[in-house]
């Protein structure tokens, strides 16, 4: 049985593989994104440039993009809350 720092200590491990796992799946979508982006542009001709010549695969991909760029501002939010918890759990255990 783990004494009440090793659980604590352990639940820091724990937070640490979740956010490194966040990050490199955050980082493995945008490129895909930013890839499927370039391959439509290439293939349908498309200038970037130009709305008109915009076709619906490249807005919606446009619009994915934007959409997905708003959830690394949640990550450094759910960081803190998440290392107050264990601050105030280190607090409690070793009172």
């Amino acid at each position: 049985m783990k004494n009440k720092k090793g659980q604590v200590m352990s639940g820091i491990n724990a937070l640490m593989t979740g956010l490194a796992a966040i990050v490199i799946i955050i980082a493995v979508t945008f490129l895909i994104i930013a890839n499927v982006l370039t391959q439509i542009a290439t293939t349908e001709g498309i200038n970037v440039t130009n709305t008109a010549t915009r076709t619906v695969a490249y807005n919606a991909t446009l619009q994915l993009q934007a959409a997905t760029a708003t959830i690394p501002g949640w990550v450094p939010l759910i960081v803190i809350a998440t290392i107050g918890g264990l601050i105030l759990l280190l607090v409690r255990v070793f009172r």
